[in-house]
């Protein structure tokens, strides 16, 4: 079965990410609440990008409405020129906690979403040895849950997330619960599988460094009502030999310059 895995062709997709003008207000008993106004954002196939901001900016909210999860109270999300209004097999979407169920096994888990989707289970079995194994996972496919660490359950769900092949890969603070030690160390990981997967992907996350190490580009929200305050593309020139890997952006200077650059947009020290 491991050889079979090996060789289980890998079909990496992307799609284009156009969002245009998109508002969301939504309603409480204390009246109305505008959470996003007027975002517009093209993210390119295969790009790797990331949304910061201050807590309550409404970056989470974008996230569940590029899914199609929320519907906008204004505007449209494309993903590959198609409107997103519904919950698509095109995105693959990972959340905080890892939610794996503890009575099925690492593959089994890895499965769930062919199983949802009625796919093929020969070829998504295949595909989903491929992937636990390229995350570090080969030797624990029958295990379950309760034997992993955090960061395993996090490897698991990646798998999970990239075994019905979507286009798009949304991660929504996906290292939130793990310690800084442990996320460090799975960022290069993470990071290489997906662009060994060629997909677009779309991270929000409240790490800074973890924006500016991982990412292509990092898209900074204003305060609520979210709008997009500025943009910034991570460039390492002072690397030679390619592009470093997270770890490795971490100790280069443009790192530090982007890291005070980011934090002086955010009024990071108002936080309370």
């Amino acid at each position: 079965m491991e050889t079979a895995s090996r060789t289980a062709p890998i079909t990496a997709g992307a799609a284009r990410i156009e969002i245009d003008d998109v508002s969301l207000r939504y309603f409480t008993k204390q009246g109305e609440t505008q959470a996003l106004a007027g975002i517009s954002l093209n993210i390119e196939a295969g790009e790797f990008v990331s949304i910061i901001g201050q807590s309550g900016c409404g970056k989470s909210t974008l996230l569940s409405i590029i899914a199609g999860i929320l519907e906008p109270s204004g505007g449209v999300v494309r993903v590959g020129g198609q409107p997103v209004t519904a919950p698509s097999q095109r995105i693959g979407y990972m959340l905080q906690q890892d939610y794996l169920y503890e009575w099925r096994t690492i593959l089994d888990n890895a499965l769930l979403g062919a199983e949802i989707q009625k796919r093929n289970m020969k070829e998504s079995r295949e595909r989903a040895i491929h992937l636990l194994e390229k995350c570090g996972m080969g030797s624990f496919l029958n295990h379950y849950p309760r034997a992993l660490s955090g960061g395993m359950r996090q490897r698991v769900a990646l798998a999970r997330t990239l075994a019905t092949n979507p286009d798009v890969v949304l991660l929504d603070e996906p290292f939130s619960a793990l310690d800084s030690q442990t996320r460090l160390a799975i960022a290069d990981e993470v990071v290489d599988v997906l662009r060994s997967e060629g997909k677009s992907v779309v991270l929000v996350t409240h790490d800074i460094g973890e924006a500016i190490a991982m990412t292509d580009r990092v898209i900074v929200l204003s305060r609520r009502p979210g709008r997009i305050k500025s943009q910034h593309l991570m460039r390492f020139p002072s690397y030679v030999g390619g592009r470093p890997t997270p770890f490795q952006a971490r100790s280069l200077p443009e790192f530090n310059t982007y890291f005070s650059t980011l934090w002086d947009e955010l009024d990071v020290h108002v936080e309370g």
